[in-house]
């Protein structure tokens, strides 16, 4: 390094170079052994480790972050040039032209209420700051090109110093009114030429995020705002995605548009981006709550069934019985095991359930306790909330085509609740069966060519058309077609049909609340399951158990499968391998309620009855019963006993599974 160059620099430029070797010789290293061409190189540092090693610097970076994240850059390359002199005769390293600062305040003191607001609660005081806001990405823009830095020189001392573009006048350049220079002797030139070649451009893109509904209150809308991207942080994340955004909140006038008040509209400038859609999964599960479940388990090892009914008493509690309902909702939160072959196929672990019923019957009930446990949710209606609806759309904002993500794209990796499924819109149909089977949404609208990630599961509820006639198909009852039916691994129809002996245990219920079930749980182990309790439990099963099926679940699916496909009892749509790939899923599902990792012969029975429960007509039991008025039982292992005397008995008259490598390749 140079001397005069080093006295050139000012004094915090130095602090923050010395501050970058110390701590980050390392990163530094790397960038400059680097061979890739690319342009623009990150050097991601820790707020908190800034602050304690130099406090006074921690501080004026936050308070004035447009000034000193620029002079952090060149101090980085500064320091660069540094760590690419030292280096040893073997090594050969070249000298890069930029590289961007970006500040992770992640276990900073900046995770505080004032400089990590909600976007709704974002105001004037938190203008020049150094700002944190979290969200969701809505939409995301196209790339562009940036003057971000122009060279102008005095034509009267030939001083030359930098201009950058104003962000809040539509990124316009504003020439000072005197020459900058700060020798002795005050310059007064007022006329500047640019120098040729000493224009810096770097790459753009906005993107719009949006507070998550998870954390709102109840009729609280839900804010947005847009964010700048620029250089290396463009075009690493996409609709859907979870961000943390760490950047500088400044504000840029609105479009002009006849007849319309121009106003400044707030927008945040990154400076560092982190994706967590890898968290949204995870759920801090202590170790003295693992032992409970554990414990629980090992209390109800002899009657595993009445355990499983414990947790799922759990379910919608408000709510007097509709056991086959809560056992479909816990299935399809848990879900089974995602498979991907050598090909790369991939047959999706997430299950699908619709629940057809007359209104009433509880549908909404289930469909926002669902979403509460899920870890990430969005609940809407078939008409969507948005312009997107259930999918994705483009809009045009400010004259570009931009893609807005729907409610399947935003619940990626969650649970997405759609009340009312029978009103969808015409593009949403179309695109739907797609989203639930695929897992994907492939975009071709105004240019934008694109596929969006929607690994949701999809949690639907629909009225009958009319009166539900049980002599019909439900394609026939719900104007739903059968492949999109098909798609649903559950669909439970809950008829109010007139039953003076459930009505009274209900009405028994409702009045005095549940004192009516107290004399059923004599087990206190039976209400250790409290809302919280069954939130950690169902994803710690989700994510911990992979179970495999054992041959004898694999004999008991693949019999009942030739079974169905030998009897045309129910709609063809479903007797189909998507309908085998729907017991595989369940029966995974309940092997991990059960809290194990292999799929007994148990597990493969359930699967089955909450298929069984799904037809209109059953190809094992002679009556499948109303969903609606089915309870819990008093003693659910000797039930068990019977219903799988009776299902092995039908399944004997069918032979062995021909081709076991089939059923094999599909558990796996």
């Amino acid at each position: 390094m140079e001397s005069n160059e080093a006295d050139n620099q000012p004094d915090h430029v130095k602090a923050l170079a010395e501050f970058l070797i110390r701590h980050y010789s390392q990163h530094l290293r790397s960038i400059v052994l680097s061979t890739d061409l690319k342009l623009h190189y990150p050097l991601y540092i820790d707020f908190a480790e800034l602050m304690d090693d130099n406090p006074q610097l921690s501080h004026i970076l936050f308070w004035k972050p447009t000034h000193y994240l620029r002079n952090f850059d060149q101090a980085a390359l500064w320091a660069h040039k540094i760590v690419l002199k030292n280096l040893s005769s073997g090594e050969k390293g070249i000298e890069k032209k930029f590289i961007h600062v970006r500040i992770n305040v992640s276990g900073s003191p900046l995770e505080c209420p004032e400089t990590f607001p909600s976007i709704g609660r974002i105001r004037v005081k938190h203008l020049g700051i150094l700002l944190t806001l979290k969200g969701t990405v809505i939409r995301s823009g196209a790339i562009k090109m940036y003057e971000g830095q122009r060279m102008y020189r005095c034509r009267k001392c030939k001083h030359e110093f930098p201009v950058y573009p104003e962000l809040e006048s539509r990124n316009s350049i504003t020439l000072p009114s005197f020459c900058p220079s700060q020798r002795s002797k005050t310059c007064e030139g007022t006329r500047f030429d640019c120098v040729d070649d000493a224009v810096t451009r770097h790459d753009y893109q906005e993107m719009k995020i949006q507070e998550s509904t998870q954390v709102l209150g109840v009729g609280v809308i839900p804010r947005s705002i847009p964010v700048i991207l620029m250089d290396d942080l463009v075009d690493i994340v996409k609709a859907g995605d979870d961000v943390i955004v760490t950047g500088i909140l400044t504000a840029k006038w609105s479009p002009d548009i006849k007849d319309v008040r121009c106003n400044l509209d707030p927008v945040l400038v990154a400076n560092h981006v982190r994706r967590t859609n890898e968290l949204k999964s995870d759920i801090d599960i202590p170790d003295d709550v693992l032992l409970k479940f554990k414990q629980f388990w090992s209390d109800f090892k002899d009657t595993p069934l009445k355990g499983r009914n414990a947790i799922l008493r759990g379910i919608c509690p408000q709510i007097f019985g509709l056991f086959t309902v809560k056992l479909a909702v816990a299935l399809t939160l848990i879900g089974g095991v995602q498979h991907v072959d050598a090909s790369g196929t991939k047959i999706r672990g997430e299950s699908h359930f619709l629940l057809v019923g007359d209104p009433g019957t509880g549908k909404s009930q289930f469909l926002k306790f669902a979403a509460k446990l899920s870890n990430r949710s969005v609940i809407t209606t078939g008409l969507g909330s948005t312009s997107a609806g259930l999918t994705v759309t483009a809009v045009k904002d400010g004259g570009e085509w931009m893609l807005e993500a729907g409610a399947l794209v935003l619940a990626d990796g969650g649970l997405c609740c759609i009340d009312e499924f029978d009103s969808m819109r015409e593009h949403d149909r179309a695109t739907i069966h797609e989203a639930m089977e695929q897992q994907t949404i492939s975009v071709a609208k105004a240019g934008l060519v694109t596929t969006l990630s929607t690994r949701t599961i999809v949690f639907g509820a629909t009225n009958p058309k009319g009166q539900y006639d049980p002599d019909q198909t439900l394609s026939v009852n719900t104007a739903l077609s059968g492949p999109l039916l098909s798609r649903f691994d559950i669909v439970l129809v809950l008829l109010d049909t007139k039953n003076p002996e459930w009505d009274a245990v209900v009405s028994s219920h409702i009045l005095y609340g549940e004192q009516s079930e107290k004399g059923n749980s004599d087990d206190n182990l039976a209400n250790i399951w409290t809302f919280d309790m069954l939130r950690k439990y169902i994803h710690f099963v989700k994510g911990y158990f992979r179970p495999v099926l054992t041959k004898e679940a694999e004999k008991v699916i693949s019999s009942y499968y030739q079974l169905q496909r030998r009897s045309a009892t129910d709609n063809a749509a479903r007797t189909t391998v998507r309908m085998l790939e729907s017991l595989i899923r369940l029966a995974q599902a309940h092997a991990r309620l059960m809290f194990r990792n292999e799929v007994t012969r148990l597990d493969a029975i359930m699967a089955i009855l909450c298929i069984e429960s799904s037809m209109t007509t059953s190809a094992i039991v002679d009556s499948v019963g109303n969903a609606l008025h089915s309870n819990f039982m008093e003693n659910p292992d000797q039930e068990y006993t019977k219903q799988e005397r009776l299902i092995l008995e039908k399944l004997r008259s069918i032979d062995e599974f021909s081709d076991t490598n089939f059923i094999e390749g599909l558990s796996r």
